[in-house]
C-alpha cells in the first residue's frame, strides 16, 4: 500500500452554509474536508458544487457509515460507490470512524463503539483490509468519542488503534475533542492516550466543541474549548507535520468565526509551548 505522506495544512469542513463563500471568494485554507455520503451520487448540484471546490482546493473525503467494526462485513455497493467518488475527486485521503453503524439488515446512523477485544480487534482488521484493497489507497481511521464501555473489554482504545495501526498499515485521524470527551467520561487520562499511541501513523486532526453535562456530548455545535485547546497543543508537541481542520456540523456560524479559530490552531500549532487561553 503506497504511503500517505504528511501534510502541514490547516482547512474546515465544506458545509452547505459556506458553499458561496467557498465558490466566490479565495477562502484562506489549506484543504476541505467533505462528508464522503453526501456526494456519493451520479450527479445533481452537490457534486458539481465539489467539483468546482475541488479545481481550487485539496479535499479529503471523510465517511461516517463504511461500518468497519461490522461483524457482518463491509457492504460491497458501498465500497464501489466510496471508489467512484475518491477516483473522481482525487482526494488526498480517504478516512472513516472507527465504529461500527449496521447490522446486515439495517443502519443505525449512528457511530457505536466497539468491544475492544481481541475478537472485535480482528474484524475490525480484516475490514480495513478489504476496504484499502478495494480503494487501492491506505485509509485513515478516527478515533471514537463513546458513552459507555464494555465489560469483557481486554485493552485500552489507545492499544486496540495501536495494534490496529501496525497490522494493517492504515493511518489515524486523530480526533482531540474525542479524546477529551471519553477521558472526561470514563475516567482516563488523555495524556496517557496520546502517549500510546503510533503518532507517526497521524495524519490528520480534527477540532470541535461538545455539550458540556455530567457526561460531555460530542455534538460539534461550540467553538473549541480550553480542555481542547491544551490537549491539541500536547498533541502538536509530539507530532511532526499532520492536517488540522475545525469541524462544525450544527449551530454553523458565518465563516469569518471558523477562520477566526483555525488561526488560533495554526498559532499553537507554530509554538505549541505557548498557549494562550481565552
Amino acid at each position: 500500500m503506497t504511503p500517505i505522506d504528511p501534510f502541514s495544512g490547516f482547512g474546515l469542513g465544506l458545509r452547505r452554509t459556506h458553499y458561496q463563500d467557498f465558490l466566490e471568494s479565495d477562502v484562506p485554507v489549506d484543504f476541505v474536508e467533505v462528508i464522503s455520503e453526501n456526494y456519493m451520487v451520479e450527479g445533481g448540484n452537490p457534486l458539481r458544487i465539489l467539483e468546482q471546490v475541488r479545481a481550487k482546493h485539496p479535499v479529503i473525503i471523510h465517511g461516517v457509515s463504511m461500518s468497519i467494526g461490522s461483524a457482518n462485513g463491509l457492504d460491497s455497493e458501498y465500497l464501489a460507490k466510496l471508489e467512484q467518488l475518491a477516483n473522481r475527486i482525487d482526494p488526498l485521503w480517504v478516512s472513516d470512524h472507527l465504529c461500527w453503524t449496521r447490522t446486515s439488515a439495517h443502519n443505525s446512523h449512528d457511530l457505536l463503539p466497539l468491544p475492544y477485544t481481541e475478537e472485535a480487534l480482528q474484524t475490525v482488521c480484516d475490514n480495513i483490509d478489504l476496504a484499502q484493497n478495494t480503494l487501492g489507497r491506505a485509509m485513515l481511521f478516527e478515533n471514537p468519542s463513546s458513552y459507555m464501555t464494555f465489560p469483557d473489554d481486554e485493552m485500552t482504545e489507545w492499544e486496540f488503534i495501536a495494534q490496529m495501526a501496525q497490522r494493517t498499515g492504515c493511518y489515524l485521524l486523530l480526533d482531540v475533542n474525542n479524546i477529551f470527551v471519553s477521558a472526561h467520561n470514563h475516567g482516563f487520562s488523555a495524556e496517557d492516550y496520546l502517549a500510546g499511541l503510533p503518532m507517526d501513523r497521524v495524519r490528520q486532526i480534527h477540532l470541535a466543541g461538545h455539550t458540556d453535562g455530567e457526561i460531555k456530548i460530542d455534538t460539534h455545535d461550540q467553538p473549541v474549548c480550553d480542555g481542547v485547546w491544551q490537549l491539541y497543543a500536547k498533541a502538536r508537541s509530539m507530532l511532526g507535520d499532520v492536517a488540522t481542520m475545525i469541524e462544525r456540523d450544527d449551530g454553523i456560524p458565518p465563516l469569518p468565526e471558523l477562520l477566526e479559530e483555525l488561526d488560533r490552531a495554526r498559532s499553537i500549532a507554530a509554538d505549541p509551548a505557548h498557549l494562550e487561553l481565552a
